[in-house]
């Protein structure tokens, strides 16, 4: 695959705990999962599907192949290691995170923190206010830094919150995304519970589901 794409590795599984299939639920005429992957498109982020090899996600790889979109299935419990065996097989470079919760995520976020990421760190991570729930963008990695840290893990660690585990590489390079004006400060736009999903198509219905970062800002101010 060439590198002058910038791709979006959607982190997707069915077996959510909070709000059981959670990808699956209804978001305009689409599913969550669909408009993740039509927004990437949306924004020109190539966008491959990274789910693991339950049989729950059979659903979410039909999905996939319906949008022609790529997809990759691995580890349930070690995300590290399902995404290092996935851009190892699609032959990526450099790459950014998108959850399949994060419906209003900022494709031109995503692209500012890959042209960072290409001065040459191993990391950069989300801006302060979309970790805070903003949810805004994810994670731009090198894959060289993400298979060397796979080699420290054991086969089924359980590498949820990878982050956690970024510290086991010592000479790292990494830094964080700065907020931009339009970022949401004590605002939760992420899908966790029911009151979640309430909100974000209330958001929608009033906005589309192709609003920028600044659009859906101002709508809610």
């Amino acid at each position: 695959m060439s590198d002058n794409k910038i791709y979006g590795l959607i982190l997707v599984r069915a077996g959510s705990k909070r709000l059981p299939n959670k990808c699956f639920l209804n978001f305009g005429k689409i599913s969550m999962i669909e408009h993740i992957i039509t927004r990437c498109k949306k924004f020109r982020i190539t966008p491959i599907v990274c789910t693991s090899d339950k049989k729950e996600n059979i659903k979410i790889i039909k999905i996939a192949k319906k949008t022609k979109t790529k997809y990759f299935v691995g580890s349930n419990h070690n995300k590290i290691k399902r995404m290092s065996d996935c851009v190892k097989k699609f032959k990526i470079k450099y790459f950014h995170t998108i959850d399949a919760d994060d419906p209003f995520f900022c494709g031109n976020q995503v692209k500012r923190s890959i042209k960072i990421l290409l001065k040459g760190y191993d990391i950069v991570f989300p801006s302060k206010n979309s970790s805070l729930g903003g949810a805004s963008v994810g994670f731009s990695i090198n894959s060289d830094f993400l298979n060397k840290l796979n080699l420290k893990l054991k086969l089924n660690q359980k590498t949820e919150m990878m982050w956690k585990f970024f510290g086991l590489i010592k000479d790292r390079k990494t830094t964080t995304l700065p907020n931009q004006d339009y970022d949401m400060r004590n605002t939760r736009l992420t899908l966790d519970y029911y009151e979640d999903y309430i909100f974000l198509c209330i958001l929608r219905k009033h906005l589309g589901n192709f609003a920028s970062r600044k659009k859906t800002f101002l709508f809610l101010k």
